[in-house]
């Protein structure tokens, strides 16, 4: 089974894949991006859920960080889905400069959150719950979002 790094790092992987086939299909016509955009916003957003109701809390009560990465993580994470619902005005509304100046924002400020996940908490989380990782990886796998 796949360690906590490798799975969440993998998962960025397909939401990079999600958001670069968003992209393709609005620059053909943003009416054409609804359903790559939902997509996109879905699978991030599951993403999100299994880092913040299984992970993150996994991470804080093994090691009593409340006030550490983990909460700056959901600090963007927040800014990440304000974004992504700017987007989604921005599509319904027509808007394909909005559009593509907020998917920029949001790509950049991804591969920066991205990377300090992937080499900063992704590899503390591992350090610190390696004797439960195949316990959270199959927590986060069998995640239903709310």
């Amino acid at each position: 089974m796949a360690t906590i790094k490798e799975y969440l790092t993998t998962d960025h992987r397909k939401c990079d894949e999600l958001f670069a086939a968003m992209e393709d299909a609005a620059t053909q016509s943003l009416e054409n991006a609804k359903e790559a955009y939902e997509a996109f916003v879905a699978d991030t957003e599951r993403h999100f859920q299994m880092e913040e109701r299984v992970m993150f809390l996994e991470f804080e009560n093994k090691t009593g960080m409340t006030e550490g990465p983990t909460a700056m993580m959901r600090h963007e994470h927040a800014q990440m889905r304000s974004l992504m619902q700017q987007m989604g005005e921005a599509l319904e509304a027509g808007n394909k400069d909005k559009f593509f100046g907020l998917a920029e924002t949001l790509m950049i400020l991804m591969q920066q959150h991205n990377m300090k996940e992937e080499q900063m908490l992704y590899s503390m989380a591992q350090q610190h719950l390696s004797a439960e990782s195949d316990r959270i990886v199959n927590m986060m796998e069998s995640m239903i979002v709310e």
